[in-house]
């Protein structure tokens, strides 16, 4: 009974953990939903051979043995170029029944005939499909899968990212929920309460704010989740089939589940607070905070920092090029924000005097800079409740685009620096030509495969390479070791992630095709951002079909007659390097920038929640401060203008602790492609930052004054 009678007095204060948690689950609600649609994708009927009720397909995967502990087991890697279906077994097929082919390819037929006795007959020469497994024959097959992997990293991040912030903003809100009512505590723990009853509480307000608010998130969820799903089709990240598709019950036990949880994770550290409250609390006016620091909180503040900065300078040393991942930068944030929340207390004071320097507020020694001073420093929890939703969103807009944009870019200048090429044609099934006046490199795109400790099959992209001296002088590859022009039938190029890559070591590798073969190396590159693959000559690439043109003008060669020539005789799409480069690399790709404008714009969502929440709550509880400045003296335009600037002033904190945050993951992104001789640069993202930054003053000051109009 006193729980309801608390959420019946204390809604106002409990609203802001209620919108945070129903906006969460609605977000989980319709991401699961499409991740559900993404899952199911795998049923949609075969188009290419529709008419046929078995389609048999060439060979596709590599399969081989490897180590897992004492046993072995075996491991499957798609085959860059499938095998074709032989003309003998095409000639058995037709013993059985009618085989449809598609033109000029071989990679699969459809046989018109028993299911059972075209297994007997293929045996393990084919694959054998039928039903919806037909489809894989499609063309279509493996760009759809390659977009549903996509779909799934881009949901499953920023579900990831959405419950960090739904946990993050209750556990802030119900902190500062706690701070106010320390009072009320103080007169049950006076009354006779244990801090166990002041617990369980706060818990149990917690436990009814999350299931209520869960099931508003499920049902706001089911009206989201076509539109998400039309805008990821909109944006190019789901092909235009994708749509939902059935009816499931995972997503909505996961969401409202994850939903309850996190109102009860964000609140179970306020509530040992809540539990520690002693009765003399009740007898406090005082709007000085004081103990907001206390010595768990420190020990988990510089813990966190301490784990945060370790694993950012162990992954530098051990592995950099694992922080130019985007699971690896889109993640690792989210320890830094943690742990500088934490110390937010600590941090404020500091910061706060020169903030207040910097804001349009008047003389920083006149009334208003002075009381917006004096009350930001005095009232830690106020200002760190409002610092920490813009913190988390500044932190995660620096780091996500800014990562992004930062790898993007050095993966365009290393491109850059390893080609001397003028021109470069693309396209499949390109003509190798020869133009008067100029050199000319064909190569296909290709794969090889090494097996690595004998326990992973590892799969290395590769380009295959037709003419080795033609291909030398259009490139500047980054070698380390060897020379690229010693590249023949017998050898090939390997760079400094491989496991063996020494100059005349000899490696086995499994080609694209599926061939074993044993290799010498000749030449070892720099590890780079990943543009620096394997290189083989077109021997050792079976099936694979030149895909790109580099050109090289020679001097003394008119360049615009070298265009001419390229574009009459080699097909494909001509373009200057420049632009070839501009097309290949651009600056963000379409997806990863709408995957991470997606999270941010949740992370905004939610700090507008958060801090139109806590200033709402905070001037709710300032009524006689604010009624002793108008009897004072002071104007309701100065007053106002003092909660304006106080607001400011937390969301300035939290804009420069995210900044710092953001700043320390760059740094580390920018260190690990020195190390791994990549070009070195930091993308910062100022106009995203600048929006998110003026977005939140616009709320918080907005709430500020809005909930001090009626009491100033």
């Amino acid at each position: 009974m006193l729980s309801l009678s608390s959420l019946r007095a204390r809604w106002v204060c409990l609203l802001g953990s209620f919108v945070a948690v129903g906006l969460g689950v609605a977000v989980m609600t319709a991401m699961g939903l499409a991740l559900a649609a993404g899952l199911d994708a795998s049923a949609r009927p075969p188009t290419r051979f529709a008419s046929s009720p078995v389609v048999v397909m060439g060979r596709d995967t590599l399969t081989v043995e490897v180590r897992r502990g004492p046993d072995t087991a075996l491991v499957s890697k798609q085959l860059a170029h499938p095998h074709p279906v032989d003309s003998e077994l095409i000639s058995e097929l037709r013993a059985w029944g009618r085989v449809r082919t598609d033109g000029a390819a071989r990679d699969a037929v459809g046989v018109d005939a028993p299911v059972g006795a075209v297994r007997r007959l293929v045996g393990d020469r084919a694959r054998v499909l039928t039903g919806d497994a037909r489809h894989q024959a499609d063309p279509s097959a493996a760009r759809d899968a390659e977009a549903l992997v996509g779909i799934g990293s881009l949901l499953g991040t920023a579900a990831g990212v959405t419950a960090f912030v739904s946990v993050f903003v209750t556990a802030s809100t119900f902190a500062f929920v706690v701070a106010l009512r320390r009072r009320e505590f103080g007169l049950l723990r006076m009354a006779g309460a244990t801090p166990g009853q002041v617990r369980r509480l706060l818990l149990a307000e917690a436990f009814a704010v999350g299931l209520v608010a869960s099931a508003a998130g499920c049902a706001l969820g089911a009206r989201g989740a076509p539109r998400l799903v039309r805008a990821l089709v909109d944006g190019g990240v789901a092909p235009s089939w994708f749509a939902l598709r059935g009816s499931v019950d995972w997503p909505w036990h996961v969401a409202f589940g994850t939903g309850v949880l996190v109102a009860l994770s964000g609140a179970w550290v306020a509530s040992w607070r809540a539990g520690r409250i002693g009765p003399v609390e009740a007898l406090r006016e005082a709007s000085v905070d004081t103990g907001v620091m206390p010595r768990s909180r420190r020990v988990v503040g510089f813990g966190l920092l301490a784990v945060g900065l370790g694993l950012l300078v162990w992954t530098l040393r051990t592995d950099p090029a694992a922080l130019l991942k985007r699971k690896t930068y889109a993640t690792q944030p989210m320890v830094l924000v943690t742990a500088v929340a934490a110390l937010a207390p600590v941090l404020v004071r500091p910061l706060v005097r020169p903030v207040v320097r910097l804001l349009p507020l008047g003389r920083p020694s006149g009334a208003t800079g002075l009381l917006v001073r004096e009350n930001a420093a005095a009232a830690l929890r106020r200002t760190a409740a409002v610092a920490a939703p813009v913190l988390v969103t500044v932190a995660l807009a620096g780091s996500l685009l800014g990562a992004a944009a930062t790898v993007t870019g050095a993966k365009a200048a290393e491109a850059r620096e390893q080609t001397r090429a003028q021109f470069v044609v693309t396209g499949d099934g390109l003509r190798p030509v020869r133009v008067a006046g100029a050199t000319v490199s064909a190569t296909a795109s290709t794969a090889v495969f090494v097996r690595e400790e004998g326990t992973a099959l590892v799969r290395s992209d590769a380009r295959a390479v037709s003419d080795v001296a033609a291909f030398a002088a259009v490139t500047r590859l980054p070698v380390v070791a060897g020379d690229v022009r010693d590249l023949d039938d017998r050898s090939i190029v390997v760079n400094e992630e491989w496991e063996r890559h020494e100059v005349g070591a000899r490696v086995r590798v499994w080609l694209g095709d599926g061939r074993a073969a044993r290799l010498r190396v000749v030449a070892v590159l720099a590890r780079g951002t990943g543009n620096s693959g394997a290189y083989v000559t077109s021997a050792n690439a079976a099936g694979a079909v030149v895909d790109r043109l580099d050109v090289r003008v020679r001097r003394g060669a008119d360049r615009a007659a070298v265009g001419a020539a390229l574009r009459a005789s080699a097909g494909g799409t001509v373009r200057s390097a420049s632009a070839w480069l501009a097309a290949t690399y651009p600056r963000t790709g379409p997806q990863v920038r709408l995957g991470f404008l997606v999270v941010l714009g949740i992370a905004l969502v939610y700090a507008g929640i958060s801090l139109a929440a806590t200033l709402l709550m905070a001037t709710s509880a300032r009524g006689a401060e604010l009624r002793s400045l108008r009897m004072a003296g002071a104007t309701r335009g100065q007053v106002l203008r003092v909660v304006a600037g106080e607001a400011a002033v937390g969301v300035c904190v939290g804009a420069v602790l995210g900044g710092a945050v953001a700043g320390v993951n760059l740094a580390g992104v920018a260190a690990a492609l020195g190390r791994v001789s990549a070009p070195v640069g930091v993308d910062v993202p100022w106009e995203v930052l600048s929006g998110c930054v003026g977005v939140c003053l616009v709320v918080a000051v907005g709430a500020a004054v809005g909930g001090a109009w009626r009491r100033a």
